[in-house]
């Protein structure tokens, strides 16, 4: 009899991805998805047994019902959307349903994604959505989980260039914020400077390696003007001289 308790959720390994892909394949309605961008995988274990399966990947650009319950500006929707991750596959696996079951794993899942995304892409998400089909399902684990039903979708489908012209049927819109201010943290005017790292790597200099910049570039040939080359080594003696905290003012 499983035990929720005996229950584990951890990332997919590299050599596990191929396996992985194959059993969302075989039984997710949709299908796998191709590992782009920011994406994580996870497996829900029970005493080393395969129990479920979750994709989180990039969120979606336009949701309306989405960015109502969010109230952000659109000018600052496209540059926050990396603090948001779509929920866009989870599979409990055949003779694995179990009451409870997928609750236990979402939020298994959540209390260790946004520091699992840190880790991975440089910065956290605040911020989770999926799309249910109600044709085919009640969305019952995610309002288990406490996910909040945000509205649905108008049915159009995103494909290359945009989206469909024709409306398909409808998505309900799940959300489950993973911080108790996200909808406000989102919608604000400016960001706060500490949370704006999104991810960006960081190059690390000491002071002599930035004095010795200029000699690593002696040898490339200067395609500028002659004119344009002199300014260059006025400006970079200054350069040099304000790294120095040793040399006197002239």
């Amino acid at each position: 009899m499983l035990n929720l308790r005996d229950v584990l959720v951890r990332p997919v390994m590299a050599n596990e991805e191929i396996r992985f892909q194959e059993l969302m394949q075989a039984h997710h309605y949709l299908g796998a998805l191709p590992k782009i961008g920011e994406t994580l995988w996870y497996v829900a274990v029970w005493r080393e047994e395969w129990v479920a399966l979750l994709c989180f990947s990039a969120a979606a650009l336009k949701c309306a019902a989405r960015d109502r319950w969010i109230g952000w500006n659109f000018r600052h929707q496209y540059g926050r959307l990396n603090w948001l991750t779509n929920n866009s596959r989870f599979l409990i696996l055949p003779d694995w349903h179990y009451p409870n079951l997928g609750s236990r794993t979402l939020a298994l899942c959540e209390r260790r994604l946004s520091s699992d995304w840190q880790i991975r892409f440089g910065h956290p998400v605040v911020l989770l959505e999926t799309f249910v089909d109600p044709q085919r399902f009640h969305g019952t684990v995610y309002r288990a989980a406490n996910w909040h039903l945000a509205g649905d979708t108008r049915g159009f489908r995103r494909i290359r260039g945009g989206y469909s012209s024709t409306a398909q049927s409808s998505k309900w819109v799940f959300l489950k914020s993973l911080r108790p201010d996200a909808q406000a943290f989102l919608a604000q005017p400016i960001l706060d400077s500490s949370a704006l790292n999104l991810g960006t790597q960081k190059m690390m200099l000491s002071a002599d390696h930035m004095r010795a910049l200029p000699d690593f570039f002696a040898d490339i040939d200067d395609p500028r003007r002659a004119q344009g080359q002199r300014l260059f080594e006025s400006e970079g003696q200054c350069w040099r001289h304000s790294l120095d905290p040793d040399t006197d003012d002239e």
